[in-house]
C-alpha cells in the first residue's frame, strides 16, 4: 500500500542535506522528532500513556538533543514515591490528566465502541497538551500473569487484543492524534528485557503473537508502530528485516512509520537497513555511527531516504489530520464520567453466591468496609504508563454517598498502610465484622513490586489480605471481596466468600464504579480477558518462565491461555470470557449460511431477567466432537474468532449477526509458510465464556489445500503417497523401469504404504531393484513445488540473513 503523503514527503526529503536526514531519523531530546523548518516540516511531540497522558513539562521543554538518561530511568522506576502516594504518581512530576482503566481492564468490557470513546478522550487531552502522538496502545499478549506490564496489555487472546486496540487507535486518530502500536513483538516479560531472546516457533508466532498486531493494523492502520527491546529468534526486533520488511511491510502492507522503543536500538545502521525509521530518543553516539555508515556506503543513502520519507509522511499526515480540528480545553468532568463508565463496564463479577449482590441493606443496618484500598485506592500500575489523575474517586466516600438512606458504613484499615500485617488492625477488623450485616473487603496485590522493568514474584495478594479474609470466613457468611491487581491472582479462600468483584487497575473512576455495582445502580457486565489459574503451576508458561542464559523458550507453542487449559483439561479458577450479571440471558436458534467469503452466523439473544444488561456473545471455532480433524492433531480445542457486545432491556430479544471469514478458518502452515484452510469438519460455537458454550453447529469446510509436507527420500511412503500427484508419477516411472503395466505397478505399490522406512528404501525392497535416487528426488521435488511445501530450515525471502 502506498502512503497518501509519500510523494510529497519524498519531494521534501530530496531537498534535505545528509545532516538534516540524520537529524530526522535520530529524534530530538527525549520526546520529540526533529523538524526541518526551512522545508515546512514541524517537530512532533510524543507522550506516554495508554490509559492516560503522562506529560512531564521539565522533560519536554529541554531545547537540546542531549536526552537525559536519568529522566528515562525515572519514567520506568517502580519504586513508590511517598510524597505522591496519595495520587498514585509513581514517576516524574506529570501534568494532571484523566486516568482511565488500564487496557487489561478496558479489555474486560469487550466493547470496541467504548474503547473508541476512551481513545477519543485521550486524543482531546493530547491535543490540549500539545502532543501529536500517544505512545500506545501496547498489545503484547498476556502470555503469563507474572509479566510486569501485563496490566498495560489487553488479553491472552489475539482477536480480543486486536479488536480492542483498533477501537482505541481509531478514537485517537479520528481526532488527529497518532498512535504507536507497541511493542512489536514478543515482549512478554520484563526480565532482561533489553537483551532477552524470545524464541518462538513459527506457528505460535503467526497465530498468536503477531496476529493481534496484524488485526489491529488491518482494522485501524495505526500511524506508527514501535519495535520492542527484546530479540526475536536471535535478532533484535528493531534490527530484524524479516519482521519489519518481510512481515510488517511485506505481508501486511503497513505504510506508517516504524520507531524504536526508547534506547531500544543497539546498532542503528543495521536498524535503518532493516526498516526501523526513527531512533528514539536522541543519542549522539548512535547518530555518529549512522553518519559514518552512510558516508562509507555500508548504509545506502536510499535506505536513509526511505526512513526519512516515512517520518516526513507521518508528519504531513498528522498536520493534515489536525487541520480543521481545533484544540479545545478538555472537559475533565466529562472525561472522569467516561472513566467511571469504563470502570463500571469492565469490572468483572467473578462469583455471586446466593445472589448476595446487589446489596439491599435495610435502614438501620451496618456495613463494614475493610482495607486501606478503600481510602487510598490502587487505581493503576507502575512505570511509563502511570498517570497523575486530575480527579480520583475514593471508594469509601462513594460507598457512603451511594448507600441507601439510613444504612451506616464503618471502615477498618485491617492492615498497615503498606498492606502488611498489623495485628492490632486485624483484630479490630475482626471484632467489627461480628456486628456487621455485610463485610466488604478491598484486597490487592503488593504495591510497586512489579510494573515496567520488574515482573511479579508470584500470583498472590498481599499475605495480610489473604490472612484476614481467611479469618473473616470463619466468623461471617456475608463477605464481598473487591480485588485490585495487575493480572490474574490466586485466591485460596475463593470458595468461602459470597462474592468476588475483580476491578484490576480500574482508573480514577474505580470508587464510584464499585459503589454503583455493589448497590445495583449498575449491572456488572465485564468478562475476563485472561484465564485465572487455581495455582501458578497451571499456567502454560510456568516451566519455562522467564528463561535462562538470555534465552526465553516459548515452550507451550500455540497453547497459550485458555487453549492450554482446554487441551490439558485443567479446571481454571475462572475461565476466559467469564463474568456474571444481575440479569440472565438465553441463546437460541443458531443458523449458519456459507458463502464464498466465509460463514454468516445468526442467533437470537434474549434477556430473561429483570434488569437491563450487556452480554458478550463469544464466537469460537472448535474441533468437531464427532469428526475430529486428524490433519490438525495439535490444533486448539477452540479458539476465539469474534464477539458481539449486546445491550438488552428486560424481556427484550434480538437477532445477533456475526461473521467468520475464510481467514478465520485457517492455521499457519509452517511448511508452506502461509495461512492454509484444511478440509474437514469444525464446530461453530457461541458461548458466554470459553467454558460456557450455549450453541454449537458442525460445519464441513472445503479447504484450499491439504496440509503440506516436505517430501524427501526418507519420508515414509504412506505419507508421500497421500500428496496429490505422487502416486501417479511413481506408477508411471516404476512401470517404465520394471516393464509392468500400470495396474500391476499399483498392486505392488499398495503394501508400501505400511512401511515405516523411507520411501526410497521401501521401493527398492518392494521392487527388488536399486532405483535411481535422482529420479525419485525429482518426483518428490515436483510434488513439493505443487503443494507449496518448503524444506525444513529453508530461509525464505522474508527472513533475515
Amino acid at each position: 500500500m502506498t502512503h497518501p503523503f509519500d510523494r510529497e514527503a519524498a519531494t521534501i526529503v530530496a531537498q534535505m542535506t545528509i545532516s538534516e536526514k540524520l537529524d530526522l531519523v535520530c529524534g530530538n531530546g527525549l520526546w520529540r522528532t526533529t523538524g526541518v523548518p526551512r522545508l515546512g516540516l514541524p517537530s512532533l511531540l510524543m507522550v506516554d500513556g495508554s490509559n492516560g497522558l503522562r506529560v512531564v513539562p521539565d522533560q519536554i521543554s529541554i531545547d537540546t538533543q542531549n536526552a537525559d538518561l536519568g529522566a528515562l530511568l525515572d519514567a520506568v522506576d517502580t519504586t513508590d514515591d511517598p510524597e505522591n502516594r496519595d495520587s498514585n504518581v509513581l514517576l516524574g512530576k506529570s501534568v494532571p490528566a484523566t486516568c482511565f482503566p488500564a487496557l487489561s481492564v478496558l479489555a474486560n468490557s469487550w466493547d470496541i465502541a467504548l474503547a473508541y470513546e476512551v481513545g477519543t478522550a485521550l486524543a482531546i487531552e493530547c491535543r490540549a497538551a500539545g502532543a501529536q502522538i500517544l505512545l500506545g496502545p501496547g498489545i503484547n499478549l498476556r502470555r503469563s500473569p507474572l509479566a510486569g506490564r501485563g496490566f498495560e496489555y489487553f488479553s491472552e487472546d489475539p482477536i480480543l487484543t486486536g479488536e480492542m486496540a483498533a477501537g482505541v487507535i481509531r478514537g485517537l486518530q479520528d481526532r488527529g492524534v497518532g498512535s504507536s502500536l507497541k511493542h512489536f513483538a514478543c515482549n512478554n516479560s520484563e526480565v532482561e528485557r533489553i537483551s532477552m531472546d524470545s524464541v518462538v516457533e513459527p506457528r505460535a508466532l503467526h497465530e498468536l503473537y503477531l496476529l493481534g498486531f496484524e488485526r489491529a493494523i488491518a482494522r485501524s492502520n495505526p500511524w506508527t508502530v514501535m519495535t520492542s527491546y527484546n530479540r526475536l529468534n536471535g535478532v533484535q526486533t528493531s534490527q530484524n528485516p524479516w519482521l519489519l520488511r518481510g512481515v510488517l511491510r511485506g505481508r501486511w502492507h503497513y505504510d506508517g512509520a516504524i520507531m524504536s522503543d526508547w534506547h531500544g536500538i543497539q546498532n542503528l545502521p543495521a536498524a535503518v537497513k532493516a526498516g526501523n525509521d526513527l531512533d528514539m530518543p536522541f543519542n549522539a553516539a548512535r547518530r555518529r555511527r549512522l553518519e559514518n555508515a552512510v558516508l562509507n556506503g555500508s548504509v545506502p543513502e536510499t535506505a536513509l531516504d526511505e526512513a526519512c520519507t516515512h517520518i516526513a509522511a507521518l508528519t504531513l499526515r498528522i498536520v493534515d489530520a489536525q487541520r480543521g480540528l481545533p484544540v479545545t480545553r478538555p472537559d475533565f468532568a466529562a472525561h472522569h464520567d467516561l472513566a467511571r463508565k469504563a470502570a463500571s463496564r469492565a469490572c468483572v463479577l467473578l462469583s455471586n453466591r446466593n445472589n448476595i449482590l446487589p446489596l439491599a441493606p435495610r435502614p438501620g443496618k451496618r456495613l463494614l468496609v475493610i482495607g486501606t484500598g478503600a481510602v487510598s485506592p490502587e487505581i493503576q500500575g507502575a512505570g511509563s504508563a502511570a498517570v497523575r489523575p486530575i480527579l480520583c474517586d475514593i471508594p469509601l466516600e462513594c460507598l457512603k454517598a451511594t448507600a441507601p438512606e439510613g444504612v451506616s458504613i464503618h471502615w477498618e484499615p485491617g492492615w498497615s498502610a503498606d498492606g502488611d500485617h498489623d495485628a492490632q488492625r486485624q483484630a479490630a477488623a475482626l471484632a467489627a465484622a461480628r456486628t456487621a450485616e455485610t463485610v466488604i473487603v478491598f484486597a490487592s496485590t503488593p504495591p510497586c513490586v512489579s510494573g515496567e522493568n520488574a515482573d511479579r514474584p508470584d500470583l498472590n495478594l498481599c499475605p495480610a489480605h489473604d490472612d484476614l479474609i481467611t479469618e473473616l470466613t470463619k466468623i461471617h457468611d456475608r463477605i464481598v471481596v473487591i480485588l485490585t491487581h495487575p493480572d490474574a491472582v490466586v485466591l485460596p479462600w475463593a470458595d468461602n466468600v459470597q462474592a468476588i468483584l475483580s476491578a484490576g487497575y480500574a482508573g480514577a473512576g474505580f470508587g464510584q464504579a464499585v459503589a454503583d455495582i455493589l448497590f445495583g445502580h449498575a449491572n456488572p457486565s465485564g468478562k475476563t480477558s485472561v484465564t485465572w489459574p487455581v495455582r501458578p503451576e497451571d499456567c502454560p508458561a510456568f516451566l519455562g518462565y522467564p528463561g535462562e542464559q538470555g534465552t526465553h523458550l516459548y515452550r507451550e507453542g500455540i497453547f497459550v491461555g485458555y487453549r492450554f487449559f482446554d487441551i490439558r483439561h485443567i479446571q481454571p479458577l475462572f475461565p476466559f470470557g467469564h463474568g456474571l450479571s444481575y440479569t440472565s440471558f438465553t441463546y437460541d436458534a443458531l443458523e449458519l449460511t456459507t458463502g464464498a467469503d466465509g460463514v454468516a452466523i445468526q442467533f437470537t439473544l434474549s434477556n430473561t431477567g429483570t434488569r437491563a444488561g450487556w452480554e458478550v456473545c463469544q464466537l469460537y471455532l472448535g474441533r468437531s466432537p464427532t469428526a475430529p480433524n486428524r490433519a490438525l492433531p495439535h490444533h486448539p480445542l477452540r479458539a476465539l474468532k469474534g464477539f458481539a457486545t449486546v445491550h438488552l432491556e428486560p424481556g427484550e430479544s434480538r437477532v445477533v449477526d456475526m461473521t467468520l471469514d475464510r481467514r478465520d478458518l485457517a492455521y499457519f502452515d509452517t511448511v508452506r509458510e502461509d495461512w492454509t484452510i484444511p478440509t474437514g469438519t469444525v464446530s461453530i460455537e457461541i458461548g458466554a465464556s470459553s467454558r460456557d458454550i450455549r450453541l454449537a453447529a458442525e460445519l464441513h469446510v472445503t479447504g484450499d489445500a491439504t496440509p503440506a509436507r516436505w517430501l524427501n527420500l526418507h519420508t515414509p511412503p504412506g505419507q508421500a503417497l497421500e500428496v496429490a500427484g505422487v502416486q501417479d508419477d511413481l506408477v508411471t516411472w516404476l512401470a517404465d523401469v520394471t516393464g509392468q503395466s500400470s495396474a500391476e505397478t499399483e498392486t505392488r505399490l499398495a503394501p508400501c504404504r505400511r512401511s515405516f522406512l523411507g520411501i526410497y528404501d521401501t521401493l527398492c525392497w518392494s521392487f527388488g531393484l536399486e532405483l535411481d535416487e535422482t529420479r525419485l528426488t525429482q518426483i518428490l521435488d515436483d510434488a513439493n513445488r505443487r503443494s507449496g511445501a518448503r524444506k525444513p530450515g529453508h530461509r525464505s525471502e522474508l527472513e533475515p540473513s
